[in-house]
């Protein structure tokens, strides 16, 4: 590692009564932090150069003698692993919720050990989706066309209830047995890249489960933030750039907990910083991450994630981290990317956000009724704040995830206008993520109900009706749906010049949005028409970036269109054409 250091936590009856030793000459004991708790012992050690990879005792001695072994043992990084490609412009990311995707393996649904037990009646229940069933379903989703995966969190969440999403954490460095092992978590990553996948983990470290087996006896008083009485956050994420804000309303958000089952972790705390940094890199050793997508990036103290970032980037840094800043204000999500200069002088090292401003624009700019204010314009104008981003490009853009209604639920299941945003999110700047069942047109009509919105993907049980993975028994307009999908995704995969291509994008008009991605010689051009009827479209508007150009191909009908004077869109259409 470029860090030689290495900070171990030991838990043990009166532990810290008892001095370490390490025999072993490659390492060697820089210090002993010994905290109030007897039962904690924290030892840094140096790994010198050259170490050969080995299983050494910790001998624990008292008046010279040792009473107490603790075996550790060094792995050897399997080779090029610093140089971990992350996820970039050309891939598009597929999020799952493992709890709702396919149950591989019907023996772990419960678990004697855990609390929950599975209940697929509760739509808050688990289920029994598991990461066997991501594995045996990967020819899928590369077929679609995907190429990165990002899965909720799938470690230990022993809480009493609604634990199925994960992000209750009781273990950090334990998968949830209900979803598997660390070696199925492996097998996972190993898989998905055999298949061109790359493997993308949710982590969090705001906050932990109240099960967590620390809660039970912390390791120091200030582990957590408001141990002896819960304060709930305020969520105003504004607090950290208001230059205004008062300081206890800035220390309620940092510090509050989102609700008394989260405990709100206390990175202030050296050591809980450090506990935290070697974990991602442990996960990122031991698995052969592609990425990470850190929840409520913005909740936790704001200095450690900045050196969170800078020390994930200093092992991998062709690595990429994705954060979760949910503001459709797009100077609060600019604010924590790397390269931004902010006026308070805070430097971040992340170099990804979720463009959840993008997303809000998508949304209006489809279901809203266009006007000078309203509609498309909103879409356009939001993409033109792209100037506030350091690195526009990286951002994730994406039509829904697994905290808000379906997609085609938020365009009121009109189908046109669904196909339109697809379109739209899988030619745009940046790297798309869809969720799980997009494909097969999954929707929460009838509740906003976070159960409801993370349904079991169809075909992932047995006794299922409908199964997506085959076709049996969905609808004709699903079917096209998944095609339509694969065909884009496919395209994509191979279109450089919608990976890193730059943009061109044109004021809405009477409901038509057109933009340009292009690379060299190559161009694509994109023509959205969300009006109930077709449109003649002048082309002489644009013959700034249809110079020498008469033709273009439609990449979803392989038909030749010209390009002369007039083109014309059918209704609620997105013609996608290859230049020529």
């Amino acid at each position: 590692m470029q860090n030689p250091e290495l900070q171990l936590l030991i838990y043990g009856e009166r532990i810290s009564e008892l001095q370490p030793h390490i025999g072993y000459t490659g390492v060697s004991i820089e210090r002993v932090v010994r905290v109030k708790n007897p039962c904690y012992v924290f030892i840094d050690l140096i790994i010198k150069e050259n170490t050969i990879p080995v299983s050494f005792d910790i001998d624990f001695k008292k008046n010279g003698k040792v009473v107490g072994k603790r075996n550790y043992q060094l792995l050897s990084r399997e080779e090029g692993s610093s140089k971990h490609q992350g996820f970039n412009g050309s891939d598009v990311i597929y999020l799952i919720t493992p709890d709702r995707f396919v149950n591989g393996n019907p023996d772990n649904d419960s678990k004697a050990e855990l609390q929950e037990k599975a209940d697929r009646e509760d739509p808050d229940g688990r289920h029994g989706g598991d990461i066997k069933g991501v594995i045996n379903h990967l020819d899928y989703i590369a077929e679609l066309g995907f190429t990165a995966i990002w899965t909720n969190p799938v470690l230990e969440n022993d809480q009493p209830k609604y634990s199925y999403h994960g992000y209750s954490i009781t273990d950090f460095y334990k998968v949830d047995a209900r979803f598997g092992s660390n070696g199925d978590y492996k097998k996972l990553g190993d898989a998905a890249r055999e298949k061109g996948i790359k493997l993308i983990m949710d982590m969090i470290f705001n906050h932990c489960g109240s099960e967590h087996w620390w809660m039970n006896d912390l390791p120091t008083s200030d582990w957590i933030n408001s141990p002896n009485n819960y304060v709930r956050t305020n969520h105003r994420r504004t607090t950290v750039q208001d230059p205004y804000t008062s300081e206890s309303d800035y220390k309620k958000f940092v510090d509050g907990w989102f609700v008394p089952t989260m405990p709100d972790l206390n990175q202030r705390n050296p050591l809980v910083a450090t506990y935290l940094i070697q974990n991602s890199i442990w996960w990122i050793e031991y698995a052969g991450l592609a990425g990470i997508r850190m929840d409520t990036y913005s909740y936790p103290d704001m200095d450690f994630m900045a050196e969170w970032t800078r020390r994930i980037m200093e092992e991998y840094p062709n690595f990429n981290i994705v954060g979760e800043e949910w503001s459709e204000n797009p100077a609060l999500i600019a604010y924590w990317q790397r390269g931004k200069a902010n006026p308070n002088g805070y430097t971040s090292c992340l170099p990804s956000l979720m463009d959840f401003p993008l997303q809000g624009a998508i949304r209006k700019g489809l279901t809203e009724q266009e006007s000078g204010s309203n509609g498309f314009i909103k879409l356009y104008e939001m993409l033109a704040n792209d100037f506030l981003y350091s690195e526009p490009f990286n951002l994730v853009i994406f039509l829904d995830n697994h905290d808000m209604s379906r997609f085609y639920t938020q365009v009121g299941e009109d189908y046109g206008l669904f196909k339109l945003g697809l379109a739209y999110v899988l030619t745009m700047r940046g790297i798309p993520q869809i969720y799980y069942g997009t494909e097969v047109l999954m929707a929460n009509p009838e509740s906003r109900r976070h159960g409801i919105i993370r349904s079991d993907f169809p075909g992932g049980w047995k006794a299922d009706t409908s199964n997506a993975f085959t076709g049996e028994g969905l609808t004709t307009r699903q079917k096209e749906t998944k095609d339509y999908l694969k065909q884009l995704l496919n395209w994509r995969k191979n279109s450089s010049v919608i990976h890193n291509g730059k943009l061109v994008h044109y004021v809405p008009e009477n409901g038509v949005y057109v933009y340009f991605r292009y690379k060299n010689k190559k161009k694509v051009m994109v023509v959205l028409n969300k009006k109930e009827e077709g449109q003649q479209l002048g082309i002489e508007r644009f013959s700034e970036m249809l110079e020498g150009i008469s033709k273009g191909k439609d990449v979803i009908s392989d038909r030749i269109l010209n390009l002369n004077e007039v083109l014309y869109v059918p209704a609620k259409t997105a013609l996608i054409l290859e230049l020529d």
